[in-house]
């Protein structure tokens, strides 16, 4: 077998984002961080949605609310209240939300 050859200029995804953002706890890697907890809900929303086979509309509908309303959130161009994301899990995807805490 052929040996590999690697190179010394890969980074990890870790310090990646040091570079980028800055260290852990720094104010940037904060807003960086959050922006992507707000991505991230974004895409198991709309994952959940397309699980039941539901368009966004119609999901607006069974929870009180709008097709826009759920597009921005599923494109991570809307903060959205708590007890707005509770309703869209309950009562528009018939689910339940279970939160974290990470000290």
């Amino acid at each position: 077998m052929e040996n590999m050859k690697f190179s010394k200029n890969i980074t990890s995804w870790d310090d990646h984002l040091d570079k980028k953002y800055g260290n852990v706890g720094s104010e940037n890697r904060a807003v960086y961080e959050q922006g992507f907890e707000t991505f991230k809900l974004g895409i198991i929303l709309e994952e959940a949605r397309k699980k039941k086979n539901l368009t966004q509309e119609q999901l607006a509908l069974k929870c009180g609310t709008t097709k826009n309303y759920i597009s921005r959130i599923e494109n991570n161009a809307s903060d959205i209240k708590l007890s707005t994301l509770m309703r869209i899990i309950s009562n528009g995807l018939g689910g339940h939300l279970n939160l974290s805490v990470e000290i």
